[in-house]
């Protein structure tokens, strides 16, 4: 009886400490190397993916970007300059004198007035063709010089637009605004190249006129000439009255 009741007391006592103890002693904490370095290497390739996803969005972003700069027009046009110097250059060559720019003109003056002289041509037509043909070469010659004073004039035109043109190649921020400098630059060496071209052309026509003019009046002089020395119809000398 008295070992019954020593039992009892020890399991109460067991059961007291039991619901006294602190919840802090009666949790064991266990700790698995193994499975925290998993989560640990699953957290990092996470952070590496999002950090990929993220250089992939800002390479994107910037490719973009750089797709507009590329699309981008380039602010600056020297078209209408050009025009403008072109215009001024053809409004020249449209103005020139007497024989101008025209094939059926040329053929019918040279049928004409710089064919060569007829032995039944009078007199008088011989003068009238000869100043005709001196007042074609001198209106050349003016054309000449207007078309050259022409293109001095367009030099200083060109000279802007060609420092305009390059400040803006310089500058261009993408691929289409490049090209477009550069094809304005090429519009303006073909204006400077229609310039020249008006020049050769003019002077041309001067010299072409001028050597048909001398060509013209040997042609003439040779025919008075023997028109003078033909016996009956040439020069007849008379008496002249020198004072009264």
């Amino acid at each position: 009886m008295n070992a019954i009741r020593r039992l009892a007391a020890a399991s109460a006592v067991v059961l007291l400490i039991g619901f006294t103890t602190p919840p802090s002693l009666a949790q064991v904490v266990v700790f698995d190397p193994n499975n925290y370095a998993q989560n640990v290497l699953r957290a990092a390739r996470a952070l590496q993916q999002i950090n990929n996803q993220i250089t992939s969005l800002q390479n994107q972003a910037q490719m973009l970007i750089n797709q507009a700069r590329n699309l981008a027009n380039l602010p600056y046009s020297s078209l209408q300059q050009l025009q403008s110097s072109i215009q001024r250059t053809q409004q020249l060559l449209n103005q020139a004198q007497r024989i101008a720019y025209d094939v059926q003109q040329i053929d019918h003056a040279f049928s004409t007035t710089y064919a060569p002289v007829s032995s039944g041509a009078s007199s008088q037509t011989l003068i009238s063709n000869a100043q005709s043909r001196w007042r074609t070469s001198l209106a050349a010659l003016q054309d000449a010089l207007r078309v050259q004073a022409g293109v001095v004039g367009n030099l200083d035109t060109n000279r802007i637009q060609t420092s305009a043109l390059v400040t803006s190649s310089q500058s261009a921020t993408g691929a289409l605004q490049a090209t477009q400098a550069g094809n304005q630059l090429v519009a303006l060496q073909a204006q400077q190249l229609a310039d020249l071209t008006a020049t050769v052309a003019a002077q041309g026509r001067a010299q072409s006129l001028e050597a048909a003019q001398r060509a013209s009046a040997q042609d003439q002089g040779r025919e008075q000439l023997r028109r003078f020395l033909t016996q009956g119809s040439g020069y007849q000398p008379t008496s002249v009255q020198m004072f009264h």
